[in-house]
């Protein structure tokens, strides 16, 4: 396999809270998956996890090269936990022809949050 592309975003947690206190059930149905949402409400702190998710869709759509919009939509990404815990990256729609186009094959992610941050980084591999 080879590296793609890599990419990497951070957020403040308090911007989402405050868009989910804006904007509330519009705000999350457009940027999370309805399995996405219900995980992250479950949490203590749903606003973590949803900041964390955010950050995984940019940094992937980074990963990828092709930002958010026409190419890569919020809906195609989805941040899913294996059995073993680790969150992995699963695209759909548009996301996922990009990547049979480009030979990319699987997006590594990693995420982390602390008080008043949360960040992730993806590795998109290749094929080719």
């Amino acid at each position: 396999m080879k590296i793609f592309g890599i990419g990497i975003d951070v957020i403040e947690i308090e911007r989402v809270e405050q868009a989910i206190e804006a904007f509330g059930d519009r705000f999350l149905a457009r940027i999370f998956t309805e399995d996405e949402r219900d995980y992250c409400l479950k949490q203590n702190r749903p606003a973590v996890h949803f900041a964390a998710r955010w950050s995984a869709k940019e940094a992937t759509s980074k990963a990828l090269g092709t930002g958010i919009g026409e190419l890569l939509s919020w809906g195609d990404m989805e941040v899913v936990r294996r059995e073993s815990g680790e969150p992995e990256m699963v695209l759909s729609g548009d996301g996922l022809d990009f990547c049979d186009q480009h030979g990319v094959e699987q997006i590594k992610i990693s995420l982390t949050h602390a008080k008043n941050y949360a960040a992730a980084n993806a590795v998109a591999l290749s094929i080719s």
